[in-house]
């Protein structure tokens, strides 16, 4: 962030590591599928980089950690932050594991690949005149765009809240936001005031940190990162 930003909160966007299904691209909402042995390196791999004293995710600089209950998201906070931090983090109440967080409820498409999800829609007569869209048109049987607009627009409020009135740094007030693939895109729009809908291509590989924040210090003007310059070792 340049210098006239510094000290402005941040929210981290940490996405779980590889497991079986993501590897092979199936919808994995509600299915408790763990990291493969790639995803724990994955993670591992981010945590020492990024995760630690003086690093780009200071525990002691954060204000809370929000974790989607989901197996895959809780092996991966387990990972990324040393036993000590995590101990201290509880202790102060820092730590939260939350259904806003979950991801996408896809009802019928999970476990399912895109191809099939959009074969088994038109078996059902959807989609005459377009390709199935999940940011448009959710799922059957599971979420619509607006039910998770809700969940994650009461979140978003919840850490507005927290980061309110600390906008040059007056507390450490960093979050931490540990969950999935389209959940976490999903709440990069929100957090930048864009509907579903709205065409904002995204991608957060496996194992993957983004950074959300304000321009010009002020509440009313979330940004998101394009580049982040990292701290200098001390």
């Amino acid at each position: 962030m340049p210098d006239k930003d510094a000290g402005t909160p941040r929210v981290f966007l940490y996405r779980h590591g590889q497991t079986e299904w993501s590897q092979s691209g199936r919808y994995t909402g509600v299915s408790e599928i763990p990291l493969t042995e790639h995803g724990e390196k994955q993670v591992l791999a981010s945590g020492k980089i990024i995760v630690g004293d003086g690093k780009l995710i200071d525990p002691a600089k954060l204000a809370h950690v929000y974790i989607s209950p989901r197996q895959r998201a809780q092996q991966t906070f387990n990972i990324s932050f040393s036993d000590a931090d995590k101990q201290k983090l509880r202790d102060a109440n820092k730590v939260s594991d939350t259904e806003r967080l979950a991801e996408w409820g896809y009802g019928l498409y999970e476990g399912l690949l895109t191809k099939e999800i959009r074969a088994l829609r038109k078996e059902h007569g959807l989609d005459a005149d377009k390709e199935w869209d999940i940011w448009a048109d959710g799922c059957e049987e599971g979420e619509s765009p607006q039910q998770v607009t809700d969940r994650l627009d009461s979140l978003i409020q919840e850490i507005r809240a927290i980061h309110a009135g600390n906008m040059h740094g007056e507390n450490p007030c960093d979050v931490v936001l540990v969950a999935h693939g389209h959940t976490l895109r999903a709440f990069t729009k929100r957090w930048l005031g864009y509907p579903m809908d709205f065409p904002l291509s995204m991608m957060l590989e496996p194992g993957a940190v983004g950074v959300l924040s304000y321009q010009h210090h002020s509440i009313d003007e979330p940004a998101f990162l394009v580049g982040y310059g990292f701290p200098f070792p001390e």
